[in-house]
């Protein structure tokens, strides 16, 4: 009988295209993991404020100041003073939104930054 030579050429090669294929074919049906959010967990775990849900989508600075004046009044996980702490949200979130913050709700945003000022008399 006849020896039959066993080539390994042959099977890498197939081989080689299988896997390629199926991790290609993995790839694509495969979703990315979510982006781990920093700033989402400075406002939940932080020792900054306990703030209303919210509170930056009001329609009024002078609501939005005000409600930031009542959650640093309130809350039991600020470190340093009410003032400080809502202004420091504040600037926090404008920071944060960056260039995907709307100009006109950035513009309210900054008049908050005056009212709140106003609120806590240091104008």
């Amino acid at each position: 009988m006849a020896q039959v030579r066993k080539t390994t050429h042959s099977r890498k090669t197939t081989a080689s295209k299988n896997t390629s294929t199926r991790r290609s074919a993995a790839r694509k049906g495969t979703k990315r993991a979510a982006p781990k959010r920093w700033s989402q967990r400075v406002t939940k775990e932080s020792d900054a404020l306990d703030l209303k849900r919210g509170v930056f989508k009001l329609t009024s600075p002078r609501k939005i100041a005000a409600s930031l004046k009542r959650s640093a009044e309130h809350s039991a996980r600020r470190k340093t003073g009410a003032y400080r702490s809502a202004l420091s949200m504040l600037t926090f979130y404008i920071n944060r939104a960056g260039k995907t913050l709307p100009k006109i709700q950035r513009e309210r945003l900054e008049k908050a930054k005056v009212e709140l000022k106003r609120a806590f008399g240091r104008e």
